[in-house]
């Protein structure tokens, strides 16, 4: 019965001491590890605390930092990988320059219509919107807001200088 209790007392001391022995890996060391994965990636960062790695940074596409949280969790010690880093927004060239006004030319017309008795202001398409300029006096500028806004042309930019 000692000779038992003796042995499984020694059994347990040992598994105990195998455990205990289990040499743990630092942070600097994954650190190391880390960053030498994540250098392949210039606009890429990572830092390991308690066995986590945080990566952060930008990358190109989805599959290419995919990748690099696969090769950080093959790191042995490093127990999880936070993703904080972002993908790069696609560089878009820029749309094709179309002459066509956004405009309907009919309302354009209408408008001018609805201003020929007033020869200092001028009716014209700036930035795709519709845009009265020229002069005209206050009473003139009145009459002028009340026919444009009377035909619902919509909106407008009144560039008239009240004189």
């Amino acid at each position: 019965m000692k000779k038992t209790i003796a042995m499984s007392a020694l059994a347990l001391a040992v598994s105990f001491g195998a455990i205990s022995c289990k040499k743990k890996i630092s942070d600097a060391d994954l650190q190391k590890s880390a960053t030498t994965i994540v250098t392949a990636n210039p606009s890429a960062s990572v830092e390991v605390k308690e066995g986590v790695a945080h990566l952060s940074g930008t990358f190109a596409t989805q599959q290419e930092k995919d990748a690099m949280v696969a090769q950080l969790k093959a790191i042995t010690g490093v127990k999880e990988v936070h993703d904080m880093a972002t993908i790069a927004a696609p560089i878009e060239t820029a749309p094709a320059v179309t002459t066509n006004s956004a405009v309907d030319p009919a309302v354009q017309q209408k408008v001018k219509d609805a201003l020929k008795d007033f020869p200092t202001v001028n009716v014209e398409v700036i930035n795709n919107e519709l845009t009265l300029t020229g002069t005209a006096s206050s009473t003139q500028a009145r009459k002028i807001k009340e026919s444009v806004d009377a035909l619902k042309v919509g909106k407008y930019t009144n560039n008239i200088a009240v004189k």
